[in-house]
């Protein structure tokens, strides 16, 4: 959907899409800033449905403009949260659809023509998210097992060590299979731990999506481990139920459960 001017000129303008929605009140766009400055964030009709566009200076969101913005994480961080700003006040009285960062038109006309195009799709899924919201649910577990024995005794010999050695060196190895099973132990329990938490917060979610956990290299915390990492579509008067859930789930499986939202349903506008 994005159209990027490769030379524009400077007093040119492209069409920003921050969503898509049926019905949008102008109030709720009262304020917001945008990308830019002296362009208001507006609703442009599309046929049966409705956008939340605003003018952009074109110049400022070529291809090679929006490349250094990747590049450089305040500036992506701020149009990330610019974009969120206005999706979050679409979505305020109603379903919305947002579009994915940097959608750009060359002109209204050509959004409204592009967007109506795809009006079956749009109303499919505002459809589908009508009266939900996206709801994230992070799960750890301690990143290492529990020695299953106190330490070797100092001076204990390695593998096949010295001759006085012989029972410390069967005790040393079998500390280390000891510990190499409570390392499995604990894998199997997180995972199970996992599917447990999934399977229970599934059945309130009208759909769900399991992303990849993150690794401690990720988190930079190495004092635990992300087991799950998945975000759940519910219907806004079950939020109470998964809330009531997640605190049965911390004390039953005794694992960290962080929950966030509720969110715009970003993660189920996709096809399907």
């Amino acid at each position: 959907m994005t159209e990027r001017r490769p030379d524009a000129p400077e007093s040119a303008t492209s069409t920003y899409v921050f969503a898509v929605c049926r019905q949008l009140d102008p109030a709720v766009l009262t304020g917001l800033a945008g990308h830019a400055e002296g362009f208001p964030v507006r609703g442009l009709r599309c046929g049966p449905l409705t956008a939340v566009v605003q003018h952009v200076p074109a110049a400022e969101f070529t291809e090679d403009a929006w490349q250094r913005r990747l590049s450089d994480r305040a500036a992506l961080e701020h149009c990330a949260r610019a974009h969120h700003e206005v999706v979050t006040a679409a979505a305020a009285r109603g379903p919305a659809v947002p579009l994915a960062l940097a959608t750009l038109y060359r002109g209204d006309e050509r959004a409204r023509e592009a967007l109506g195009a795809d009006t079956d799709r749009f109303t499919a899924v505002l459809d589908r998210i009508e009266n939900h919201a996206e709801w994230g649910v992070k799960v750890y577990v301690p990143a290492t097992a529990r020695p299953p024995s106190a330490p070797a005794p100092a001076g204990a010999p390695p593998p096949g060590g010295g001759s006085a050695g012989g029972g410390a060196g069967r005790a040393y190895l079998e500390r280390k299979r000891g510990l190499h099973r409570a390392r499995e132990q604990h894998h199997d329990r997180a995972l199970r731990t996992a599917e447990d938490i999934d399977a229970a917060l599934t059945r309130l979610a009208t759909a769900t999506r399991r992303l990849r956990p993150h690794t401690p290299e990720m988190t930079g915390e190495k004092h635990r481990l992300q087991i799950l990492n998945a975000t759940y579509l519910l219907r806004t008067e079950r939020a109470r139920g998964l809330l009531d859930a997640v605190a049965g789930l911390r004390q039953r499986t005794g694992a960290e459960v962080e929950v966030s939202g509720p969110w715009v349903p970003y993660s189920f506008v996709g096809e399907g």
